[in-house]
């Protein structure tokens, strides 16, 4: 049910949705009674889509979650025992239509897991990831990505491939029940810097100590708040993007799913 009424609530509250649904039900009201609330609607709602579509308030949102946690560096310690990779990053609808595996703009998680998988043969591999669709297209993303795998050379035997979750909250629950890491050992997540907080704290609240290894960063850096967008759509999707999260952030907290509204790296 959670899931449920995460996915249909947050289509009525993304920004981009509801600055459209405002300045339509300003226009609308312009054709009755209300003509002075109706100018006053679309106003709002047709300002909101300029800022949020061509300032920088999408990095203004995004940059404290692209900054959480530093890049991830070994160190003295010894090399991770496993490496665990969130779904995603395939676009299933276009996979399944055309029967092939396509990336969609967090690819860079596949491909640094890729990586970590190279630089540490000896290294569990895990991918987590179901189908986080309700309607059309319910593709399971663990299939598409043992596509993928096979396909760059990556042994079926070192990897295994989580398909139930649909949420990060599960992403945690169920790769812990899965792999039942042993005291002490070392595993990396990667997952885009800008969720690495609420994916942290989800495994964190599962009892599933992982170290941060974030990837597809949406900012340069805190210069990017005094560059806009040249155009609306990229502008409004960063601040969809960011206001997702931050609302996912809320939402997890206030429901125990994560321990803080804003997990950090640990001291």
């Amino acid at each position: 049910m959670f899931f449920y009424l995460s996915k249909i609530g947050w289509f009525f509250l993304q920004p981009s949705n509801l600055l459209v649904a405002v300045s339509l039900a300003g226009a609308l009201l312009l054709l009755g009674r209300f003509r002075r609330f109706g100018r006053w609607l679309l106003g709002l709602g047709l300002f909101g889509l300029v800022v949020c579509g061509f300032s920088p308030f999408g990095n203004l949102l995004v940059l404290p979650l692209d900054d959480r946690f530093p890049v991830w560096a070994q160190g003295e310690g010894p090399p991770p025992d496993g490496i665990i990779v969130l779904g995603g990053s395939f676009d299933t609808a276009v996979s399944a239509g055309r029967g092939i595996v396509a990336l969609n703009e967090a690819g860079e998680r596949l491909t640094a897991f890729a990586d970590l998988a190279r630089q540490f043969p000896d290294a569990k591999l895990v991918f987590t990831g179901g189908s986080g669709q309700i309607l059309f297209d319910r593709s399971s993303e663990a299939d598409i990505a043992g596509r993928l795998f096979d396909g760059i050379g990556l042994a079926r035997d070192r990897i295994v491939l989580e398909d139930r979750s649909r949420n990060t909250w599960q992403n945690a629950l169920y790769t812990k029940e899965l792999v039942d890491p042993a005291p002490g050992e070392r595993w990396l997540l990667v997952t885009s810097a800008w969720h690495m907080p609420r994916a942290i704290g989800c495994f964190r609240a599962v009892g599933f100590d992982v170290e941060a290894y974030p990837v597809d960063y949406r900012t340069r850096g805190w210069s990017d708040l005094w560059r806009p967008f040249t155009t609306a759509s990229e502008g409004l999707r960063r601040v969809d993007t960011a206001a997702r999260e931050w609302a996912g952030l809320l939402v997890y907290w206030l429901t125990g799913r994560i321990p803080e509204l804003l997990p950090g790296p640990t001291p």
